[in-house]
């Protein structure tokens, strides 16, 4: 995985996940508030409260499940589909940019099926490797507050 960053200028965020043994990155476009789920795990951010990822980690550890791997299954119409396999073999659907947030706080590895790449991957040539480079030194620099709306009203007493 590479990580997170904004794509501009309509201000909406991307993960993007690296192929292990080749060229190709897949970019798949998710919401604001999983972008910082995503950037705080990446960050080693513990916020006072569990969020989401982190209360669904908290049960599967209670139930004495493990999280084996985030499956990225298919693309269409545009939309990116996931499967969260468990450590007994029970499969859930899942939106992909949940299922990366809840494997970075498990340590769980990100599978992407090979259909997946070939449609909706993009291969970066060596000569474009610096461009990426520089997306490296992007997410060294973010802030999990930078994925947040300006417009978005602050969270009422409690709800964090």
């Amino acid at each position: 995985m590479v990580g997170v960053r904004v794509e501009l200028p309509a201000n909406q965020p991307i993960v993007l996940l690296r192929e292990s043994s080749g060229e190709r990155y897949l970019p798949i476009w998710i919401g604001a508030v999983e972008a910082t789920a995503i950037a705080f795990a990446q960050q080693g951010v513990v916020p006072p409260r569990p969020l989401t990822h982190d209360l669904l980690k908290d049960v599967l550890v209670a139930t004495g499940n493990e999280l084996d791997e985030v499956r990225i299954t298919e693309v269409r119409d545009g939309v990116f589909y996931a499967i969260l396999v468990l450590g007994d073999g029970v499969e859930v659907s899942a939106r992909p940019s949940d299922s990366i947030a809840l494997a970075l706080r498990t340590g769980s590895r990100i599978v992407c099926s090979e259909e997946v790449l070939d449609e909706a991957g993009l291969e970066i040539p060596d000569d474009q490797e610096e461009e990426v480079e520089k997306f490296r030194e992007f997410l060294d620099q973010v802030n999990p507050d930078d994925f947040l709306r300006r417009h978005d009203p602050p969270a009422a007493e409690g709800d964090a």
